[in-house]
């Protein structure tokens, strides 16, 4: 009679348990530092390309010391289809942080931030129209949800409720940021290719990529004359994409897809709290029923069709 092996199933070493702690506070640090790219944003008060163009120059100059210091410059060479890509992400970026930079003054930082972070509902819808990508019933079910959530999040069902008129500058900046997130949407498909770029490398290939498209825009828009600005401007890149992203990745490195789907939370309620904190934005409970809609569904839609 033949007996059956069973591989014995060995408990999450020490070592392991540090290891994962080390990810988790990185990922929430990562997460929080995020949370302030809002405010950096209305301080630094210029116009959203500008606003971009140095995000992406000071994001390229941080990214590329930190691989140098690391001796880590082989990795951010790329060919071929792998350049394509990253070209083409790159493009869709600087669409997406202009929609979203554009967003936030005409909504708040907390409003724009949470309806940008709808943007994994449209890697799954897309994934599965254009991609035919399997998906579970769950993942449909969580759609509606989500959106049901979005609409709340917005705010303008209780402006209809108070009988308020909705400034068409404000619905100017929901249309911004839905754009954006749909950009992004895109961007995290064509990183799902076959071609396989690191997370970094494309990090840095999106920002340089964004430095040559947005070359222009100081010229047609002028440099910021107040000292101040250039603060700002310089946070944005080096802290919000070159650090940031350092101790995201470090984080994710540490964790399981899981846990790292849960932890991306904390950068929308980080800006949700940033906001409230600064500048005293509140949303209402309507609003806050939206946003846990919102955290809820795409939870659900991030777990993998069975």
């Amino acid at each position: 009679m033949q007996t059956k092996t069973i591989a014995p199933s060995f408990p999450m070493t020490f070592p392991d348990t540090i290891r994962e702690r080390h990810g988790l506070w990185l990922m929430v640090a990562g997460g929080a530092l995020l949370g302030t790219i809002g405010i950096f944003v209305q301080e630094a008060n210029q116009h959203p390309l500008v606003t971009v163009w140095f995000r992406c120059g000071f994001g390229a100059l941080a990214l590329l010391l930190w691989s140098a210091a690391t001796g880590k410059l082989n990795d951010l060479q790329l060919r071929g289809k792998s350049l394509l890509i990253a070209c083409a992400t790159g493009c869709l970026m600087v669409l997406n942080w202009a929609m979203f930079f554009a967003a936030i003054p005409r909504t708040s930082i907390a409003v724009a931030t949470v309806v940008f972070h709808i943007q994994p509902i449209w890697v799954i819808v897309f994934s599965a129209v254009f991609l035919r990508e399997p998906v579970s019933k769950g993942q449909w079910i969580a759609t509606p949800v989500a959106l049901l959530g979005l609409a709340l999040t917005t705010g303008l069902l209780d402006d209809l409720q108070s009988v308020r008129i909705v400034s068409g500058d404000y619905i100017t900046g929901l249309l911004l940021c839905m754009g954006g997130s749909l950009s992004y949407a895109a961007v995290t498909l064509l990183a799902k290719s076959k071609q396989v770029i690191p997370a970094f490398t494309l990090s840095f290939w999106q920002c340089a990529v964004g430095t040559v498209v947005l070359a222009w825009v100081p010229f047609e828009f002028g440099l910021p004359p107040q000292l101040s600005a250039w603060a700002w401007l310089a946070g944005l890149g080096v802290i919000h994409t070159g650090f940031a992203y350092v101790v995201l990745f470090a984080g994710m490195a540490r964790l399981s897809l899981g846990k790292i789907a849960v932890l991306q939370f904390v950068y929308p309620l980080a800006a949700v709290l940033f906001d409230w904190g600064v500048y005293g934005t509140t949303l209402s409970v309507v609003q806050w029923t939206g946003v846990l809609l919102m955290g809820l569904s795409v939870w659900a839609i991030r777990k993998p069709a069975r």
